[in-house]
């Protein structure tokens, strides 16, 4: 999968599951500060992206995920 693929996908479940505006889903928007996530919302959005990606993010490794950026790097990481 392309990486602009996976930035396009990973924004646009973001839009969906935070009813944010496309235009807010920067690469370094963080979840809580800037998107208005609770750590629920990041939850769901982390089990979203296994499920859309087929890929498992392990319990250790979600904490150091904070930002958009970060969700799309981890997604390419784990599809690589």
């Amino acid at each position: 999968m392309e990486y602009a693929e996976i930035v396009e996908k990973v924004k646009a479940i973001i839009v969906d599951k935070l009813g944010v505006e496309p235009s807010e889903v920067t690469e370094s928007a963080n979840f809580t500060n800037d998107l208005g996530a609770d750590s629920l919302d990041t939850v769901e959005l982390l089990m979203e992206f296994e499920k859309v990606f087929g890929v498992k993010i392990p319990d250790e490794e979600t904490a150091s995920i904070s930002t958009v950026g970060d969700a799309i790097n981890k997604v390419a990481e784990k599809l690589a």
